[in-house]
């Protein structure tokens, strides 16, 4: 994508050393609400600002949001995900988070930095004059797309939230503290924002006449569709999502990645299968997602975390024809002279010259090709997998098993060689949790797992199991623990966000 920026220079000069001169600078140039957004390139430059807020808009804070940090909510907080840090992300990995989290503020506060870049571009893009009116619908869709995929990230994680707009950029009123809006109240904007984007936004960027060029990270109607379907999968109107999967399927824009390592790969930015992704360069617009999530001790992969990792009790659920089960780092002689495996049950001692890891690091954001502390891999939010496996779910809850529901899954699991289901062999609610589980090994640390676990009312059922077999207590209560607390530090700010039924 290409990167604009606006510079403002000030600079002083003339300085007299002498106690009765005045410091007065020379200022060559300000912008103020009279001369910005006076061009296409000032929309464009509005726009990308809002992209840049998905991971963080410079090297330096680029682990925020889908840069790395969103993974401890929608993933770590699951039976999947792990860290042996303690912290912050060891009580949302044993699901023991409270108001006080640092993670749960962080996600918080970048995702509302993203609406409020939306929204004051929104605001300041609508009046404008000097852009075509094809331009500006462009620009308007580009940005409610991305405000809403952030406000479903939020609507997900702490359900009513504070709900602001463009209106909001136009009279602000900084001193009454906004009451939460319902789920419900949010999802109609989106719905509205959504549909409406869809209808303006281009199937992909080949040849296009506002940017020139083949913008691939840009949201596009494929994109738009496919988020309005996962609002409705959410909702359980499982006949509009089958209505809007098979739109997004018409599209003719989309098919399965033939590898599914290679899907992830840091030199794929970008493929037939993304629908909406992360992109970034190495170092200078890198992330540090092979940080986190690379192993520890690694010979090839060196000096890294293996700080967010997939526990072995949902490593040990994939089958070993299953070529998702190589996306990890399950052994390996470590460069501190030790063998780094799987212990052979809880509580084990490692004989000499043996390390049993507490967890298993994932090779998703850390391939062996990659070297540099900020790296490049591309992060995919949409991505056409999670389409078949929408559209298969909502046609199972439909009808029941039928031939084209097995096949969307049976899809999927070709691709990574895994055993395919048999016709017949489910039942509607035996066929549920096979989607679910599919949708686990598909998609871990992805962004999807907390979310689904919810929808399908297994979000206690299945994380307790995990931490009862580890050897902690059931943390997960429904529905206390449907939503997160909201942070401290905005309830500090917000006396409206109450915590009370959620503690």
């Amino acid at each position: 994508m290409k990167k604009y920026s606006i510079l403002f220079i000030l600079i002083a000069a003339g300085f007299q050393f002498s106690c009765n001169s005045d410091l007065d600078p020379t200022i060559y140039s300000s912008l103020t609400s009279a001369n910005a957004f006076q061009s296409k390139a000032d929309a464009v430059a509005a726009v990308n600002s809002v992209y840049a807020r998905l991971k963080g808009p410079s090297v330096g804070d680029n682990y925020s949001y889908w840069g790395t940090r969103h993974f401890a909510l929608t993933d770590l907080t699951t039976d999947l995900g792990h860290c042996k840090y303690g912290g912050d992300p060891g009580q949302l990995a044993l699901a023991q988070w409270n108001s006080a989290n640092g993670l749960l503020n962080e996600d918080y506060q970048v995702m509302y930095k993203l609406i409020s870049n939306a929204n004051n571009a929104i605001y300041s893009i609508t009046p404008m004059n000097s852009i075509t009116a094809t331009e500006k619908a462009q620009f308007l869709a580009e940005i409610k797309f991305l405000r809403a995929s952030s406000y479903m990230d939020l609507t997900d994680a702490w359900g009513p939230v504070v709900l602001v707009t463009e209106a909001d950029a136009a009279n602000p009123d900084y001193n009454t503290p906004k009451v939460p809006a319902s789920v419900e109240e949010i999802e109609t904007l989106l719905i509205s924002d959504l549909t409406a984007a869809a209808s303006v936004l281009p199937v992909n960027y080949q040849s296009n006449a506002i940017y020139g060029s083949n913008d691939v990270g840009r949201a596009t109607k494929g994109a738009a569709l496919t988020l309005l379907a996962k609002l409705h999968l959410r909702r359980h109107d499982w006949q509009k999502v089958a209505d809007l999967t098979q739109q997004v399927m018409n599209l003719n824009q989309y098919s399965l990645f033939p590898s599914y390592l290679g899907l992830f790969k840091e030199d794929n930015k970008w493929c037939q299968e993304n629908i909406f992704s992360v992109l970034s360069d190495a170092n200078t617009n890198g992330t540090e997602l092979l940080n986190h999530f690379g192993p520890e001790n690694h010979p090839v992969v060196a000096d890294r975390w293996q700080y967010y990792t997939v526990t072995w009790d949902f490593y040990n659920t994939f089958g070993d024809e299953d070529e998702r089960k190589q996306c990890f780092y399950p052994e390996y002689m470590g460069t501190d002279g030790l063998l780094h495996k799987q212990a052979p049950f809880l509580g084990a001692i490692p004989p000499a010259g043996v390390f049993y890891m507490e967890d298993v690091a994932t090779r998703k954001y850390a391939d062996e090709d990659t070297q540099t502390y900020y790296d490049g891999h591309s992060v995919n939010i949409l991505r056409y997998a999670d389409v078949l496996l929408s559209r298969a779910e909502a046609l199972n809850e439909l009808g029941g098993p039928n031939p084209e529901v097995y096949n969307l899954i049976n899809q999927v699991k070709a691709r990574s060689k895994a055993k395919q289901l048999i016709s017949g062999a489910f039942s509607q609610s035996t066929l549920r949790d096979a989607i679910l589980q599919e949708r686990g090994w598909e998609l871990f640390y992805e962004g999807k797992r907390r979310a689904d676990l919810i929808r399908m009312n297994k979000y206690d059922v299945i994380v307790n199991a995990y931490l009862n077999r580890i050897g902690e207590p059931s943390n997960v209560s429904m529905p206390k623990n449907k939503y997160f607390t909201y942070p401290q530090k905005q309830v500090d700010l917000n006396p409206n966000l109450n915590n009370a039924d959620r503690l």
